[in-house]
Order: C-alpha cells, then sequence, then structure tokens
C-alpha cells in the first residue's frame, strides 16, 4: 500500500467544458482554491498538458497527480475521449506527458470512477453517475473500483446514447421537466443493470435534477472529483 503520510495532491479534473486543479491533503480536503479555466475542445493532447500546465503553477507545492479525464483510460494511456472534439487523444500517453511537464508522479482515471472513490462508503455494490457535459459511470464492490463500462455510449432512447440524451446540449435543447424525466428513467435502467446497494449522482448538473430522490440515491457535491484523487493512491 502507498503511504500517503503527508503527501499533497495535485487533483486535476478534465471536463468537457472546464478543467478544474487543486491540491488536496491526505484527508482529501482542499487545501487551495480550486482554479478553473475553458476547456480547450478541439485541441490537440499537447496544448491541454501546456494548459494545464500553466494552470496549476499558481497552486504552490505538491507531490504527486492524480487526473480525471472524460474517456477510457488504462495505465496512463487513453483509449477515447469522446467529448474533447477530435481523435488525436487515442493512445496518447497523458500520464507520461504530465510527469514530464510536472516532474511529479502521475496516475489518471475516468472522471466519474474517481469522483466515486471519494463518496462511496466501501459496502456492497455502489455506483456513481455524473452529470454534465456528458454523462458518466463509475461502479464499485466493496469499495474497490471496477473495470470501466462506457455506458454512455450504449443506446438509451429512440437510437440516441445515454450521452446523447443527458448530456448538457440535450438539457439545454428540450428543458428542464423532460430532462428530468431522462434521468428519473436512466436511474432505473442502472438499478436493474447493476442492482446497487446505492448509487451517487454527481457532475455539474446534478444540482438541476428536480425532483425527490429514492433513500438509496444521493446527490453529490461536484468536489468529488477533486477529492477522489486521493484515494487513486491507495491500493
Amino acid at each position: 500500500m502507498v503511504d500517503v503520510g503527508h503527501n499533497l495532491t495535485l487533483a486535476i479534473d478534465i471536463g468537457g467544458t472546464g478543467l478544474k486543479a487543486s491540491v488536496v491533503d491526505e484527508d482529501a480536503q482542499l487545501l487551495t482554491d480550486r482554479l478553473r479555466v475553458a476547456t480547450p475542445v478541439g485541441a490537440p493532447p499537447g496544448k491541454f498538458v501546456e494548459v494545464l500546465t500553466a494552470m496549476v503553477a499558481p497552486l504552490g507545492a505538491f507531490d504527486r497527480v492524480s487526473v480525471g479525464f472524460p474517456g477510457v483510460v488504462r495505465n496512463g494511456r487513453v483509449l477515447t475521449a469522446p467529448n474533447l472534439g477530435n481523435g488525436m487523444w487515442t493512445g496518447f500517453e497523458l500520464a507520461h506527458a504530465l510527469e514530464v511537464a510536472l516532474a511529479k508522479p502521475v496516475r489518471v482515471a475516468n472522471d466519474a470512477d474517481l469522483q466515486g472513490l471519494a463518496v462511496i462508503a466501501g459496502k456492497g455494490v455502489e455506483m456513481v453517475i455524473t452529470l454534465g457535459t456528458g454523462f458518466g459511470t463509475g461502479l464499485y464492490l466493496d469499495g474497490r473500483l471496477g473495470p470501466h463500462l462506457e455506458i454512455a455510449h450504449h443506446p438509451f432512447r429512440h437510437g440516441e446514447t445515454y450521452d446523447e440524451q443527458l448530456g448538457n446540449a440535450a438539457r439545454k435543447e428540450i428543458g428542464s421537466v423532460r430532462w428530468n424525466n431522462r434521468v428519473k428513467r436512466a436511474i432505473g435502467n442502472m438499478r436493474r443493470l447493476t442492482n446497487f446497494d446505492h448509487l451517487f449522482i454527481g457532475g455539474g448538473n446534478a444540482k438541476k435534477i428536480d425532483f425527490a430522490l429514492e433513500p438509496d440515491v444521493t446527490a453529490v457535491s461536484n468536489e468529488a472529483g477533486m477529492k477522489g484523487g486521493v484515494a487513486l493512491w491507495r491500493d
């Protein structure tokens, strides 16, 4: 197991609309203000690394880096990046590129997976969904993260995916009432798919939910994307 000791973690959240960063302590408490800049959607990965490096410069000292990424990542290597506007991400060694730029060890995980690590209780089957630019999911068993499943890009309704039907663009297009009805239906689908013991809803649009949640469903702060960075360094 990694000894977290007094290590400080630079937590970076790469979103479809914003890049966010903060330094957190071993108890996952934010030690700095959360910085945010617009996501350079469509830019090549190298440009993202440049923007991130410049953004975090004012945050001061840190010992390691955790990154939440909106796509599939394995061993620091990007496999998919559906909401970042180009195919140049496929195969990009993001962890290595940031290690070179920041001169610190880096771990990268899917952003929804990372957010869930900050909020789960560690008992039974737990799931997180994130509502933001797109639709993200993470699945856990007794506190351990399972393989990432890109449920977002599976069919949901009328030939469209969860991402297309529940993302921020769809919410703006169809309005709050219809979007909330879709979220209800998606929660029901996740319940039948996973038989979760508890579901957590995060992401920037979690606050847009206007219906009563079941006792086994909880909305969580979007800051969880930052706080989950510490858990990425625990075995």
